[in-house]
């Protein structure tokens, strides 16, 4: 199968229309007529993932997050992106990526709040419509029960495979009503305060946001952006290997730091 086949089958998935302004998801580096037969899935084109890819003889790199967001003048090896774009090119292997284009429409959070088991989910904040199913960022729903802070905590860490979290609030404070916002969670405090939730779990939120979300009555949990956005890799990895004669190799780097 061609790179633009699959392409063209990722872009029905989760099109790139619903990408935010400031993104860059798509063909990173590549063509589009490269037959390919392998592609490694990634959350980013780090360096081990491209090695990876090599080492593999993947022809093309699936991630989440795009390995080029502003525009490079130059690609040389004198940068660290631009060494990663000529290894690419040097080894014939494709780059795409979608980002908020798959978190709006291709369900980063609606796997997210299935796992945490939210009933009832709808979109954290509506972004738009896809087949009369109304899509956005996040979802907000109930958990499967009324449970502490620390329970909610250790409900994440359980279903994410997660060695430790952050949590902003009282451990003992009872919550239901539940906002997952995979990625930044920043920029979804006013959301989480409109929607009055009791907890918002995010992959990474700021000090200061932390202590604005507790003085506004809800209470934070803090996964790591990879925490809960690793998902991705095996929902692409299923859905690639529903195509016709392409294998799918995941790669699960991990978290990119350690908690001493």
């Amino acid at each position: 199968m061609k790179c633009k086949d699959i392409i063209r089958m990722l872009e029905e998935l989760a099109p790139p229309s619903y990408a935010c302004g400031w993104d860059n998801p798509g063909l990173i580096c590549g063509r589009k007529e490269k037959e390919v037969k392998k592609v490694l899935v990634a959350l980013d084109a780090t360096k081990k993932a491209v090695e990876k890819a090599v080492e593999i003889g993947a022809d093309m790199i699936l991630t989440h997050h795009p390995m080029i967001f502003s525009a490079m003048k130059q690609v040389n090896d004198d940068s660290f992106i631009g060494d990663k774009v000529l290894i690419m090119a040097e080894n014939g292997i494709c780059c795409y990526a979608m980002h908020t284009n798959y978190d709006i429409a291709g369900g980063m959070a609606e796997i997210c709040g299935a796992k945490m088991g939210l009933v009832n989910p709808e979109p954290f904040e509506v972004m738009g419509e896809i087949e009369d199913r109304l899509v956005g960022i996040g979802q907000v729903g109930k958990l499967p029960e009324k449970m502490t802070l620390a329970q909610c905590a250790a409900k994440v860490k359980e279903t994410f495979g997660l060695s430790n979290v952050l949590v902003f609030g009282d451990l003992n404070r009872m919550v239901e009503y539940a906002a997952v916002s995979p990625g930044s969670g920043r920029s979804m405090i006013k959301e989480a305060d409109k929607k009055k939730v009791d907890v918002l779990i995010t992959g990474d939120i700021g000090h200061h946001e932390g202590l604005d979300s507790m003085d506004m009555g809800f209470a934070v949990i803090e996964a790591g952006h990879y925490g809960l956005e690793q998902v991705f890799i095996g929902h692409l990895c299923e859905y690639i290997e529903s195509l016709e004669d392409v294998e799918a190799v995941p790669f699960f780097e991990g978290m990119p730091y350690q908690v001493l």
